[in-house]
């Protein structure tokens, strides 16, 4: 678990931050929105179909050299 220290005269805003950015780079939060709801099979599918085809989309438009 991350975890952030305040030294004295530290605002709380700025320890905030850096939590936050913490709990980013770990992937925490992207982990916890994830799993906030339950996804059927069929759509997780679909979201990855649909990722898979940007990527590709993207990947294209950048490899004509």
């Amino acid at each position: 678990m991350p975890s952030v220290k305040v030294r004295p005269g530290e605002p709380l805003d700025k320890a905030l931050r850096a939590l936050k950015k913490k709990l980013d780079k770990e992937g925490i939060m992207k982990a916890a929105k994830a799993h906030r709801f339950y996804d059927k099979p069929s759509v997780k599918s679909r979201a990855k179909s649909k990722a898979a085809q940007k990527y590709k989309k993207i990947k294209a438009k950048y490899s004509h050299s």
